[in-house]
């Protein structure tokens, strides 16, 4: 396992390009590393001038299986008309080997960041979710985790304290609040029994990229990255789309929502989790920084993470959010 991690820490130009030219492609030797922390991903140049998306998937991250997994439901969402981005099928798979590497490879697919104050842009994102979650409600995963309070509250929780990432001077902070607020999420939980259904996972807008439209039309979104694709309720596949304050956020909820609903019937209910899940995902995107911090990308790029003072301002989000629990939620009619 060390030893993969470093490979995979290591992972060379000449790796990538011998990687891709094993599946018979003819690389032109142009690469570009592309904004990816948790795989290896790189835009490559072919020789007929045409580009590849190649991912080198982290290693014991998922299996084999919840890979495809993934796989088989872009694919199967694309055979919808849903704009989202599968993987080339190439030599009869899409998910390949090499020299004790994982990767896959895309098409690449160009677009600008959707505009989230667009009512045109919300409704076409409600309808594609909604369509993608009318799907997604068929069958379960068999292969990848479910998004509740354990996976991405707990976990966080005692991984955190016992690796040691707290400061010994502030665990006597840390601890009573974290355990009050997953106390309190699981009451929520539990009072509002979502159905769990497969998702995107990490809907946001970093993961939309907008194509223009003829004429000055609104266009369309490719819906990308479904690498965290997990079981969940489906507010998790909305809830990053809202921002400002609390009118513009039923604002943009109702944009989405009314869109969604053609294709999908959302539960009501689900809108108590959206503080409860905003709270899970600050603590799992710790404990995820936590353990890639071995990572010399990681070390790079989040020079800020594990100081005192990160520590300081990461309790104080939660104490934040702990007051945001006990508000009122969204409305949506």
């Amino acid at each position: 396992m060390r030893d993969s991690l470093v490979s995979f820490y290591q992972l060379t130009p000449e790796h990538v390009l011998h990687a891709i030219e094993s599946l018979g492609f003819a690389c032109n030797g142009y690469q570009l590393a592309l904004n990816s922390y948790e795989n290896r991903v790189y835009q490559i140049g072919l020789d007929d001038g045409s580009f590849v998306v190649a991912k080198f998937y982290r290693p014991n991250r998922w299996t084999e299986q919840a890979i495809l997994e993934e796989h088989h439901f872009t694919l199967e969402l694309e055979t919808l008309d849903i704009p989202v981005v599968p993987p080339l099928w190439v030599q009869k798979s899409t998910l390949h080997h090499f020299k004790g590497f994982l990767f896959s490879l895309y098409p690449l697919r160009a677009g600008r960041a959707p505009d989230l104050e667009n009512k045109e842009h919300l409704q076409q994102l409600g309808r594609f979710i909604g369509r993608i979650h009318a799907l997604g409600a068929e069958k379960p995963f068999e292969h990848r985790p479910t998004l509740n309070v354990h996976t991405f509250g707990d976990h966080a929780y005692d991984y955190l304290l016992d690796k040691k990432f707290i400061p010994s001077e502030l665990e006597g902070a840390y601890e009573p609040l974290v355990e009050g607020l997953l106390d309190q999420i699981e009451a929520v939980f539990n009072d509002v029994q979502p159905d769990y259904i497969r998702l995107q996972g990490d809907a946001h807008p970093g993961n939309i990229l907008w194509k223009s439209g003829l004429q000055g039309a609104s266009g369309n979104p490719y819906i990308l990255d479904f690498d965290d694709a997990r079981m969940g309720p489906a507010i998790q596949d909305l809830w990053m789309f809202l921002s400002g304050d609390k009118p513009n956020m039923e604002a943009s909820l109702g944009h989405l929502l009314k869109a969604y609903s053609e294709f999908y019937t959302f539960q009501t209910s689900e809108l108590r989790l959206i503080e409860p899940l905003r709270t899970l995902r600050i603590l799992h995107h710790a404990a995820w920084l936590a353990k890639r911090w071995e990572d010399p990308v990681f070390k790079y790029a989040f020079p800020w993470f594990n100081t005192q003072n990160y520590w300081q301002e990461h309790i104080l989000t939660l104490k934040e959010q702990a007051a945001l629990l006990h508000e009122e939620p969204l409305q949506w009619s």
